[in-house]
């Protein structure tokens, strides 16, 4: 290796890590450092991204199918995962969890659980499994964690009425859950922009009436309303169905807010230099309002966006725990509580709840995303959060 060779390595090695120019930063790029800054939002963020990447891919970590049950272990409590075990040439690597020894009760026929240390279900990480699709369509046969021996299952979360696995049921209603409140997001985003656009641009008679209709639906009660819609759904019609006409519903109730957001931002905008000189220029109003006024204040509008997602989400955990929202087969976090309604079955199986500290903990990170992004874009904040 040449002496020239060895420098240019170095020089590699020993480059500094450059900084951002303030004074030529982009926006976004702006926003990025208050994000990062905000070490609560910046952190939230990747938990979100997490469990995204989880729900996204539900059939490669969830160790097993939502359907598949065990009635032999019904109301099976949560079992402790070992990663290591003690033999006698010292500890090895060796996942696994104790398995359980049950009785039922001949008076009152409940079933009792003691976990029994001389029995285990081994299981490992990264492991080949029978052939599955993944995302649906993607053949695949590894999984994150996959049992040694199939015929003895076991529960890390615990197990419902129907001796079904929690944790898989977690993840896969995860999926079902964040999607709604993507997609009713969406819906409320565009109608949001449209309608509250065509306020705030042409005003009169227009603004007017729009106005007037956002109070006439500000004035109904949400939760109720939602009720009202999704009652109104045929029986009859498939799950599939339902969840798409869900997130509409969510969506077309949501898109007050956001239009009145976007009212205000445009009747600011309009009388600015660079609007009078694209109607000038020959532009439709409708180019006017896509090329120049909605790129102006898109990164406030992500940050509404960001903060209505956690409605959409309790929205349909709400209607689903209710029965008017998605149903079984499906598998919500909303359908997943439905089971916490039975008093009796939440004082033997309080592990059933473990759905709403998930939502509990999503909302939240949400809010704080939603916190982050609406300090980072506003460019008169500047004290941030620590």
């Amino acid at each position: 290796m040449t002496t020239s060779t060895i420098q240019r390595v170095g020089r590699l090695f020993s480059r500094k890590k450059k900084t951002l120019d303030l004074s030529t930063a982009t926006q976004w790029q702006l926003i990025g450092l208050k994000m990062r800054q905000h070490k609560l939002a910046w952190y939230s963020l990747w938990f979100l991204v997490i469990v995204y990447f989880i729900a996204l891919f539900a059939e490669f970590f969830a160790p097993f199918q939502p359907s598949d049950n065990w009635r032999r272990f019904t109301y099976a409590p949560p079992q402790a995962v070992s990663l290591f075990e003690q033999t006698d040439a010292g500890w090895r690597w060796a996942p696994h969890l104790d398995l359980y020894t049950s009785k039922t009760d001949p008076r009152s026929l409940k079933r009792y659980y003691d976990l029994n240390p001389d029995k285990k279900a081994y299981f490992s990480f990264f492991g080949k499994t029978e052939s599955y699709e993944l995302l649906g369509f993607i053949p695949f046969s590894y999984k994150f964690i996959v049992p040694k021996d199939p015929k003895k299952p076991f529960f890390i979360l615990g197990s419902d009425r129907m001796g079904r696995d929690l944790l898989s049921r977690l993840i896969y209603g995860a999926r079902i859950s964040l999607s709604v409140g993507l997609m009713g997001v969406f819906t409320t985003f565009v109608l949001g922009i449209l309608i509250g656009g065509i306020s705030g641009y042409f005003g009169g008679a227009i603004d007017n009436f729009i106005q007037r209709s956002i109070e006439f639906m500000k004035s109904i009660p949400t939760l109720p309303l939602w009720m009202a819609l999704s009652a109104s759904l045929p029986a009859q019609w498939s799950s599939l169905t339902k969840y798409f006409l869900i997130t509409i519903i969510l969506g077309l109730v949501s898109w007050p807010d956001m239009a009145r957001v976007v009212r205000s931002r445009f009747m600011s905008l309009r009388n600015e230099e660079y609007v009078a000189a694209a109607w000038l220029d020959g532009n439709s109003p409708f180019e006017i309002i896509r090329r120049y006024m909605v790129p102006n204040f898109l990164s406030h509008i992500i940050a509404v966006v960001t903060l209505a997602i956690p409605a959409m989400i309790l929205g349909e955990t709400a209607l689903s725990f209710l029965g008017l929202g998605l149903q079984a087969p499906m598998v919500s976090w909303g359908v997943l509580l439905q089971e916490a309604q039975n008093i009796r079955a939440l004082a033997d199986a309080s592990w059933l709840l473990i759905p709403a500290v998930a939502v509990v903990v999503v909302i939240l990170a949400m809010n704080f995303v939603g916190d982050g992004l609406r300090d980072a874009c506003d460019p008169y904040h500047d004290q941030g959060a620590k």
